[in-house]
């Protein structure tokens, strides 16, 4: 009777939390969204928030679109302090879209990243092939991952025999009436008024977690999870830090569709960059110890529990009446990253391909729920596959290893050079998926070629990860887009900070 009466209470928390979030979020954005009349304002608005973002509302859209279960519960499922440093080099990679992506795109009045490709190679061929990339990744890859792993949580917290799939759906649902109904303002209002409850309890679990165990993490547990320094065969070999890292910090933070939306929704630049800057202090001071600590409490108290440490944890140490309301904070989370990325998805769809290609006049709104609906359903649908995963942020990072490193030597060679083909800069980005694929699931397999070994260890090589690769990816893939632009399509291209180059540039000023 008791217990019943908990749950009950708990339930009541939750569903009263999440709908006070629900309701503060509609008091800021009615009457802003889907305006009447002029078409071009309803682009924008569902688009890009109207450009009316505060810095505040930037900052929190940008870490809470990253800040998700797939962090909470893929990070501390490692169950090693060693994933901080995804966290601590993302500071790097927010001070570059901060300061060199974002007077770009508001110089070049960008809506999606792509635009920029587009207007720097003076063809839309790159644009369309780098889109289909992103709306790929963001179908197959971020959104089935969030819905699941909050899916995941969801069960570990609560012990409910409830299938992933039906908690994922009812996630997805929710998380596209967000995008749809209400446009990347709803999103950004919605991704801060959570995030500062999230962050909250996320910091009150660590500090008990820690209490949990008298404030000792390193009696009992095997000194490589606690270590910063990765050994060769850890998550992180401690040498990654100086060769692929930062190019994947690059990558996601200034040119990765999902993020860079939220900066470019700014009235300034100078507004734009306070937002980035704000959300960067976030990312080194509070996301770090969040996303590891716990993980490696639950091992000492748990043993090697994979990606059921979170919320084994939460359960462990919040005491039972906060469980409903920490509950609607990851529900929140979950609903922010979900709403985040369908409303980026959306919007290269219909910018990059229905507007281009189908009909330039189909109203922005038809085309918000019918894409919204589809890559939600598609979302759901995939939701199993991921459940056979060793490790959700292990699997992530390999998968968006495929795209992150050629589609950034396409932003760099057409950023660094002029007089670069369109056409040569797909080849390199071809080129660049094909040479990862390679590696990652061949070369860097055990057994694919040689019995018991991988083919870097068969050569003595057993030091080499598929974050040291990204670098080969990145300059081998701009090398072969600038071999092709002079070989095949008979272009010399010119360095923007050569004598030529800035000669070039004055003119253009």
């Amino acid at each position: 009777m008791f217990q019943a009466s908990q749950s009950a209470v708990q339930f009541g928390i939750f569903v009263g939390l999440m709908v006070l979030i629900a309701v503060f979020t509609w008091a800021k954005v009615r009457g802003k969204n889907h305006a009447s009349g002029d078409q071009s304002k309803t682009d924008k608005d569902i688009f890009l928030a109207g450009g009316g973002l505060n810095w505040f509302f930037v900052a929190g859209a940008i870490t809470l679109t990253n800040l998700s279960t797939d962090q909470l519960v893929g990070m501390n499922g490692n169950q090693m302090l060693l994933l901080a440093w995804w966290e601590l080099a993302g500071f790097v990679g927010l001070l570059i879209l901060a300061f060199v992506f974002v007077p770009i795109y508001y110089r070049n009045n960008c809506t999606t990243v792509t635009e920029l490709l587009e207007k720097r190679y003076n063809g839309g061929s790159i644009r369309t092939v780098i889109s289909a990339l992103f709306l790929i990744g963001n179908v197959f890859i971020y959104l089935p991952a969030v819905i699941y792993s909050g899916s995941l949580f969801m069960q570990s917290l609560f012990g409910t025999e409830l299938p992933v799939i039906v908690i994922a759906t009812l996630f997805a649902v929710a998380g596209a009436a967000y995008a749809i109904l209400g446009g990347l303002r709803a999103v950004a209002v919605l991704d801060t008024y959570s995030g500062v409850g999230i962050l909250g309890l996320a910091l009150a679990v660590v500090i008990l977690a820690l209490a949990a165990v008298n404030f000792d993490l390193f009696t009992g547990v095997p000194a490589e999870r606690v270590s910063m320094i990765g050994a060769l065969d850890s998550p992180i070999p401690f040498h990654t830090l100086f060769t692929g890292m930062l190019f994947i910090q690059i990558f996601y933070w200034s040119t990765n569709q999902n993020i860079t939306q939220k900066a470019l929704a700014a009235p300034t630049v100078r507004e734009a960059q306070k937002g980035v800057m704000a959300a960067a202090l976030v990312r080194v001071l509070i996301i770090p110890p969040i996303v590891v600590i716990p993980g490696v409490v639950a091992y000492k108290m748990f043993g090697d529990v994979g990606d059921r440490a979170y919320g084994m944890v939460v359960a462990e140490v919040l005491p039972s009446w906060t469980s409903g309301m920490f509950a609607a904070m990851i529900a929140a989370a979950v609903l922010t990253t979900f709403s985040a990325v369908l409303n980026a998805t959306i919007t290269l769809y219909t910018v990059d391909f229905h507007r281009k290609f189908i009909n330039e006049k189909t109203s922005a709104i038809t085309l918000n729920r019918a894409v919204g609906i589809g890559a939600s359903i598609v979302a759901i649908s995939l939701v199993p596959l991921y459940a056979g995963a060793s490790s959700i942020i292990n699997l992530l990072q390999e998968l968006n290893g495929l795209s992150s490193m050629p589609i950034l030597s396409a932003f760099i060679a057409g950023l660094l050079f002029r007089n670069v083909d369109a056409r040569a800069a797909i080849f390199g980005l071809v080129y660049g998926v094909g040479i990862y694929a390679l590696h990652n699931f061949v070369l860097y397999r055990p057994d694919t070629l040689y019995v018991g070994e991988t083919f870097y260890q068969h050569l003595g090589m057993p030091w080499l990860h598929y974050i040291d690769v990204m670098v080969f990816v990145l300059v081998s893939s701009v090398l072969m887009a600038l071999a092709v632009n002079r070989l095949v399509f008979g272009n010399r291209a010119i360095f923007i900070f050569s004598r030529e180059g800035r000669a070039q540039r004055a003119a253009e000023a």
